[in-house]
């Protein structure tokens, strides 16, 4: 396995986890009162739109070659870095 594949199937398992996490958020948005609702929605369309963003860079990542790939690691780690503090900021909100 070469050091993009490893880097891939890591980003891969976060990606999943994060997916989960944001799932876990939408249930619990449901059970809250309306006006809370509302909010909890607003935020977690925005992690959505960050989460898109993720995926787009890691896509964008997979495609290139076992030679670009190093370059584009910093952008790829930037965005999940984001949308990992996004996540623990919305789920430490929920609570």
């Amino acid at each position: 396995m070469t050091n993009k594949e490893a880097y891939e199937q890591k980003l891969q398992a976060k990606m999943d986890q994060w997916k989960a996490e944001i799932d876990r958020l939408k249930a619990e948005a449901a059970e809250a009162q309306a006006d809370a609702q509302l909010a909890y929605n607003k935020e977690i369309e925005q992690l959505r739109a960050q989460q898109r963003e993720a995926e787009s860079k890691f896509n964008e990542l997979r495609r290139s070659s076992e030679d670009a790939w190093q370059d584009l690691k910093g952008g790829v780690e930037s965005a999940w870095d984001s949308l990992e503090q996004a996540i623990q900021t919305a789920a430490a909100r929920f609570k």
